[in-house]
């Protein structure tokens, strides 16, 4: 045993924990690295760098930055196995570390100077290559005092990955496991080369799932240039064919267009090949193409092989395979989807149905070969790429020409020997739902396709014309309604807004004419190895106005530092917004200025933040909703800080569905009295037969939200609740008060009830709060209230640690309400009495 690994396996009983006791094979080539998220008593990474056969730890309370302004402190603490590199579960309860370990990122690094002696001198300067942790970071030993761990800093050095902080948190970015990832291949020479993912690990690591009956397919997003890190890519031939969705389970196979349309009925051909192949169950996602003499896939074939006297040769080539025998492989990495599915096709494909290969090139070297054959172009996807139904930057495409589809709204007469027509009158829509003129193709027809195209257009002649009114239409032109889409190639955009040298393609028979509209190249601004789209970062169109100003001097937090945070907590904030009226608290000077509480609000300023239609208080204006994150995104722009809901869905206003409970400590209550007031009111409403949810309140408080199903109005609810809190002040005198004034407060903690009055409000959850340091109420369970340090243990600055929970705590919350009647028949309370 390495004697440094006696501390190490001093501490734990390897009978109990599931930790290895040692082991593990040293890099051959390079030095690994492994960054462990360790949820123990308060969440932290283990930050482990593999030197003379063991791995170096640090514990890291923060996580790594991006900028070099931050230092963080890392913890030196005990040697761990090389073995460790691969752990990740739960250590139990009572055991030293006790809690959950995910493996947060791995890889190789390389110290720049003689490792031993940096490390004497406390100065160890290295290069990194992970899938999170890319280029150059120091370990700098503080000036200790005592401690029995050596005090440490990790900080990025400034290189072409370092980010202000304000920009990019790696840490709430990119939070999730990287366990089921190869090693990253890159820059930093290779422990050992990257072996292949295994099959049979996307399916492990994926929950088990009912086959969905539909399934929207992930669409790729044009764009300038290829990434700049394509190591991290994967790219594949861009098929010029449509795209097909197999919903695969025992004999019963449909094929299904990426608008939801069920063409199994005109695939059969396509149909049969696959009954043949017995594939297991699950969805699998290609492209239907037709190859010319030359092998190249051609359009026009294509739409001709849907003849049912003349079939074609179609060949559906399969790339991703979200579900999978009875599992959910959409969160599994894209690099472990693929493995999984060329396993499934290994010994099954045929010439009609095939694996659709990666290219092996530098993007520029594929993108040329592609144009010189006569291909459309390629096609990008991230490596560790979640498979999401909607068009996202973690799947690109990169084309040799212009060509995209088109709505046909009219034609022109044919001249000379021509028939049919002369040319048609394309368009595409704008953001207003109007049909923009942009030019016509009259090239690319032969006869046949001339007199079919003419056919299915005098199926739709109009009257008038379908396009926004421009200039450059021809005013003989023929009209007709906008329903048939064109695929058009074409050389360039002119400045009017019309396509030059067009060549019709064919038409799109996948394709909504309603959904058409004019591609614009993205930029892919990514440093190397970085996520381009990830969940917290802030849409193109929103734009901030004085990002930098400080809005809270406590923490330094600026305009930016919270816009960026309710981007992050979106998806947990929203169900608890959604549908119920909201005021917003907006502060223009920041925490300690004066604060503006709106009900209701011009919304014209605030895209995504709505009205109500129905009028839920007759006397005021309509009250407001923020059902999205825009609506979100664009309050917190607007300098919206918190924001406070009511009892009530808007869509049955009369009739509360919660009550609140908001204990407000006076002066000289401790925290201790606070979290002992909760558990007292807890056990008062179980008496009741009453459910009791807890968060903190992000300021003084705590706040216990009991769920009810809607029965009574307001009155009587507020009145019901007036009446448990005088139980509770008049059975605790010394520890709870009925009325609310500072001075009756004093050493005691008031109820709030008045929270349940029609029209009053509470801090919603995931709200910042306008106090210094900016504490955000979070939804707790009562388990963990005990070791909580303060009403806002957690604000917008370190949220990062709590958002793996997230609304977890209140799980059984919807499935938990229960009527008033019985609690109030116990308390001998009649409604309307109040």
């Amino acid at each position: 045993m390495n004697d440094s690994l006696k501390t190490y396996k001093a501490k734990r009983n390897f009978a109990i924990t599931p930790e290895p006791a040692e082991g593990g094979d040293e890099g051959r080539e390079a030095l690994t690295f492994v960054i462990q998220k360790h949820w123990a008593t308060r969440l932290h990474y283990d930050f482990r760098l593999e030197l003379d056969g063991v791995m170096m730890s640090w514990a890291v309370p923060k996580g790594p930055s991006y900028d070099t302004h931050d230092k963080r402190m890392a913890v030196h603490v005990e040697d761990h196995p090389i073995s460790y590199n691969d752990f990740e579960g739960t250590i139990p309860p009572k055991q030293y570390g006790a809690g959950k370990v995910i493996i947060w990122d791995k890889g190789t690094w390389h110290p720049l100077d003689d490792p031993r002696k940096a490390l004497k001198a406390g100065n160890l300067k290295f290069e990194i290559h992970g899938h999170k942790m890319h280029g150059r970071w120091v370990l700098v030993r503080m000036k200790g005092k005592g401690e029995k761990q050596e005090p440490w800093l990790l900080i990025k050095e400034n290189d072409e990955y370092a980010r202000p902080a304000a920009e990019f948190s790696v840490v709430d970015e990119m939070p999730d496991s990287v366990k089921a990832l190869p090693m990253p291949a890159g820059s930093a020479p290779a422990a050992v080369p990257a072996a292949p993912p295994r099959a049979g690990a996307a399916e492990r690591a994926a929950p088990k799932a009912a086959l969905p009956e539909t399934l929207s397919p992930q669409l790729a997003t044009l764009v300038d240039a290829p990434p700049a890190a394509a190591e991290d890519w994967i790219f594949e031939v861009k098929f010029d064919g449509y795209r097909i969705l197999a919903r695969i389970d025992g004999k019963d196979i449909r094929l299904v267009t990426r608008n939801g349309n069920d063409w199994t009925h005109k695939l059969q051909p396509l149909h049969a090949a696959l009954s043949k192949m017995k594939l297991p169950s699950g969805w699998y996602d290609g492209e239907i193409v037709v190859h010319d003499d030359n092998g190249r896939p051609d359009f026009g074939l294509l739409q001709n092989a849907f003849d049912k006297d003349n079939p074609g040769d179609m060949v559906y080539f399969i790339f991703d395979l979200p579900f999978h025998n009875g599992r959910d492989l959409r969160d599994v990495p894209l690099e472990q989807r693929r493995a999984e599915l060329e396993k499934v096709l290994a010994k099954r494909q045929t010439d009609t149905v095939r694996f659709s290969a990666a290219l092996n090139a530098t993007p520029q070297d594929m993108i040329a070969a592609a144009c010189q054959m006569g291909l459309e172009g390629i096609i990008g996807k991230r490596r560790d790429s979640r498979y999401t139904a909607r068009r996202t930057g973690t799947w690109i495409k990169l084309k040799c020409g212009q060509r995209q589809e088109f709505v046909i709204g009219g034609y022109t007469d044919p001249q000379g020997t021509r028939s049919g027509f002369g040319s048609v009158l394309l368009g595409t829509y704008d953001k207003d739902g109007k049909l923009q003129y942009a030019g016509n193709v009259g090239s690319g027809f032969n006869a046949a396709t001339l007199d079919d195209l003419k056919a299915k257009m005098d199926k739709q002649a109009a009257d008038k014309s379908p396009f926004a009114p421009s200039r450059d239409i021809d005013k003989k032109a023929h009209w007709l309604k906008p329903v048939l889409v064109a695929e058009v190639a074409f050389g360039e955009w002119t400045h009017s807004g019309s396509i030059r040298h067009a060549v019709f393609k064919g038409l799109r028979k996948d394709k909504k004419a309603n959904a058409i509209v004019r591609e614009q190249p993205a930029h892919i601004k990514e440093e190397p190895a970085m996520q381009t789209a990830v969940e917290g970062t802030l849409p193109k169109s929103l734009k901030i106005t004085n990002p930098d100003r400080v809005i809270d001097k406590q923490s330094g937090a600026t305009k930016i530092t919270l816009v960026r945070y309710y981007a992050l907590v979106a998806p947990l904030m929203l169900p608890h917004l959604k549908g119920r009226p909201v005021s917003l608290v907006r502060a223009p000077e920041g925490v300690g200025g004066e604060l503006f509480f709106q009900k209701h609000a011009e919304v014209s300023r605030m895209p995504g933040v709505k009205q109500f239609r129905q009028s839920l208080d007759p006397d005021h204006p309509p009250m407001l909703e923020v059902p999205t994150e825009e609506g979100l995104l664009s309050a917190s722009q607007m300098n919206v800080v918190e924001l406070h809901t009511q009892n009530a869905n808007g869509s049955s206003y009369e009739k509360p569905n919660r009550m609140i409970f908001d204990l407000d400590p006076g002066k000289g209550v401790t925290w201790d009295q606070v979290k002992e007031a909760a558990q007292l009111m807890r056990a008062f409403l179980t008496e009741l037969g009453l459910p009791a949810f807890l968060k903190t309140s992000g300021g003084k408080g705590l706040h216990v939200v009991v769920p009810i199903k809607p029965g009574y109005g307001w009155d009587d609810v507020k009145s019901f609740s007036q009446a448990i809190v005088a139980h509770m002040a008049e059975t605790i005198p010394e520890r709870f008060v009925l009325k609310s004034g500072p001075r009756n407060r004093v050493g005691k903690i008031f109820i709030d009830y008045l929270r349940n009055g029609r029209g009053a409000t509470t801090v919603s959850a995931w709200s910042a709060r306008t106090r210094p340091g900016l504490g955000i109420s979070v939804p707790i369970t009562w388990e963990e209230l005990d070791s909580l340090q303060s009403a806002d243990h957690w604000n917008v600055t370190n949220v990062h640690t709590r958002l793996d929970v997230g609304n977890t705590p209140w799980d059984d919350y919807a499935k938990s309400a229960k009527g008033l009647a019985s609690a109030m028949k116990r308390m001998q309370f009649k409604p309307g009495q109040g």
